[in-house]
């Protein structure tokens, strides 16, 4: 190593970790569905009426009568032998991905000497909340695994609506919809979260930062900007998904 003596320029334009959020059916899953060269893995199985390059995790599990997580396991090893073949990995969503790791999170905590006389149901019946430190361990294992399948990872999730006191004022603000801790450590590795946003024929990506929504990016050219990332025009379904992943020059 040699200790640098003058700037070092930036490796990266794009997000390779964006989290895109909102209401139930409000489109993501069909935004997505757009992007060129992209592995959609359903975790809700709600992609039955949009066509993509997809893999719907739960139908696997249930026919291989397979835990959920060790499906996406297999599908990451087949990812890496077949050599990362994937532009986009897009895992919808991580609101249900928080559900599926718990059995692995409990896995974790019994095979440790505490817990091996574990008889509960669920990790997180553990006293003064400590099964969501384990919840947090296993989630983590997880979207580091599927970080290393695909050079960008998009992770849809819903939206949480909470009330916050403004100006002595109450109002409503967007939340992503992971417990606690999980929340604030998810939406700091990540280098852009937008919350999506529809307004008539079209739709918007607002990565803005404030206090009554959960956004932002490092990514300069997505940084306080609310984008066009959608519309439909004479019935038609356009993307413009080249102002998120802009093109080297």
């Amino acid at each position: 190593m040699i200790l640098p003596t003058k700037k070092v320029e930036a490796t990266r334009v794009n997000p390779k970790k964006l989290i895109i959020y909102s209401k139930p059916k409000a489109g993501k899953s069909t935004l997505v569905a757009e992007l060129p060269n992209a592995l959609h893995l359903d975790l809700e199985e709600g992609l039955n009426f949009i066509s993509s390059q997809k893999i719907d995790v739960i139908k696997e599990a249930r026919e291989q009568k397979k835990d959920p997580i060790a499906v996406l396991s297999e599908i990451g090893k087949k990812i890496k032998e077949a050599g990362n073949p994937y532009e986009y990995i897009i895992i919808d969503t991580i609101t249900k991905l928080e559900d599926l790791v718990l059995p692995l999170a409990k896995k974790s905590y019994m095979d440790t000497p505490q817990g091996k006389t574990f008889t509960g149901d669920s990790i997180l019946e553990l006293p003064n909340g400590a099964g969501y430190l384990w919840l947090r361990i296993a989630f983590n294992k997880v979207l580091d695994t599927i970080y290393t399948w695909a050079d960008n990872i998009i992770l849809l999730g819903h939206l949480r609506a909470k009330s916050i006191e403004k100006e002595g004022k109450e109002v409503e603000a967007a939340d992503l919809d992971l417990s606690g801790k999980l929340k604030s450590i998810v939406s700091a590795d990540v280098d852009a979260i937008a919350l999506l946003q529809r307004e008539g024929d079209k739709t918007y990506l607002n990565f803005i930062t404030s206090d009554e929504i959960i956004c932002g990016s490092r990514a300069v050219h997505l940084r306080n900007q609310k984008i066009l990332v959608a519309e439909t025009i004479d019935g038609v379904y356009k993307t413009y998904w080249d102002k998120i992943y802009i093109k080297s020059k």
